[in-house]
């Protein structure tokens, strides 16, 4: 089944590129660089979370990470993924089998500040490791 909407969304695609609804550059990923990383715990009003997984629930503790988000590109960007590894104090893997942590939803030119909340489930413990952080993003929107 995901085969079959990849090969859909492929020909959408090359469709809209031979009809000039959409610029090749549209489709370029751009890299930004994530740097000066940190975490806080969230604040009241977002800290309520639970982590769910399989049909169970479990509690969970609630942190945004803060850093600067660097676009070289000289366009805004949009709905940028960011990647990375998060490991807890006894080295676990935060988000395992998972490097997409979330997104940012605009990312203008030059150095802007960023935050993402996390949930993570309440049995792993801080202080948490931020690792191979980045992220990328286009200049249109992706649907």
């Amino acid at each position: 089944m995901h085969v079959r909407k990849g090969v859909v969304a492929l020909v959408l695609c090359c469709l809209m590129l031979m009809g000039g609804l959409i610029s090749p550059s549209a489709l370029a990923a751009v890299e930004v660089r994530l740097f000066d990383l940190a975490y806080q715990d969230c604040p009241p009003e977002l800290a309520e979370g639970s982590v769910t997984s399989g049909g169970t629930t479990a509690a969970a503790n609630c942190f945004l990470i803060t850093g600067q988000a660097e676009n070289k590109s000289g366009k805004k960007l949009l709905d940028a993924d960011v990647f990375g590894r998060i490991y807890d104090a006894n080295n676990n893997s935060v988000m395992e089998n998972r490097t997409r942590l979330g997104a940012i939803e605009e990312v203008p030119p030059g150095i802007t500040p960023f935050e993402m909340r996390m949930t993570i489930p309440k049995e792993l413990v801080p202080p948490l490791r931020l690792e191979q952080f980045k992220a990328s993003g286009f200049s249109t929107k992706v649907r």
